[in-house]
C-alpha cells in the first residue's frame, strides 16, 4: 500500500465535524509514523477499511453484527497484503462479508474516518483501528449472503433510525452525511 497516496487521500478528506477532524489528524499523523499503517503486525494499531453500504434509493444502509466484537457495524477490516488500497480493502470486505458483488463506489474518495480502541483478546494486545470508510451503492438488496464465520447477522436498516441518540456515534456521524 502506498504511504503518499494514503497521504493524498487523507488531506483530501473535508471532516463532517470535529470528533472527525481530529481523527483525520490523529490518522495522518500515524500513516506519517509508521511505514507499515496498513499491517496488522503494527501492534499499536493500523489502518482499516470499511464500506458504508446504501441501497439506490439511498433510504437504507447494511449493517452486520460482527462475531468477535458482539455488536453492529458497517463492513470492513484488515487490509490484505494484495489490497492496493483501503478502497480495495472496503470493497472486498464487504463482498466477503456480505456475499455482496456489485458494488458500485460512491464518491470521490473518503467517506468517513473513525479512530476507535479494539479490546485484547486472543493473545492480541488492545490497540487502535484508525478506520477509513468509503460509500458504496448496491443496486439489488436482495443479493448476498452473510459470512457465518465472521458474522452473526446482517440485515438492512432504516437510515433515518441511524440518526437516534441510542445508535453509535460513529454510525450516526456517517447517517448524518446522507440525511442532512
Amino acid at each position: 500500500m502506498n504511504k503518499k497516496s494514503t497521504l493524498d487521500l487523507l488531506a483530501q478528506h473535508r471532516p463532517y465535524d470535529e470528533t472527525e477532524s481530529l481523527f483525520r489528524d490523529q490518522t495522518i499523523a500515524f500513516v506519517e509514523k509508521n511505514d507499515a499503517f496498513w499491517q496488522r503486525t503494527t501492534q499499536d494499531g493500523h489502518l482499516t477499511g470499511s464500506a458504508w453500504v446504501i441501497s439506490s434509493d439511498r433510504s437504507r444502509v447494511l449493517l452486520i453484527h460482527h462475531a468477535k466484537l458482539d455488536r453492529w457495524f458497517q463492513p470492513g477490516g484488515h487490509a490484505d497484503e494484495t489490497d492496493a488500497s483501503l478502497l480495495e480493502t472496503a470493497r472486498r470486505e464487504a463482498m466477503e462479508e456480505c456475499g455482496l458483488s456489485s458494488l458500485a463506489h460512491a464518491g470521490q474518495g473518503i467517506f468517513d474516518i473513525d479512530v476507535h480502541t479494539i479490546p485484547e483478546k486472543n493473545g492480541e494486545k488492545e490497540h487502535l483501528h484508525y478506520d477509513i470508510r468509503f460509500l458504496f451503492v448496491v443496486e439489488n438488496m436482495e443479493e448476498g449472503a452473510r459470512n457465518q464465520t465472521e458474522t452473526k447477522d446482517m440485515k438492512w436498516v432504516d437510515l433515518t433510525a441511524m440518526t437516534k441518540k441510542n445508535v453509535p456515534s460513529s454510525l450516526r456521524r456517517m447517517a448524518h452525511k446522507l440525511t442532512q
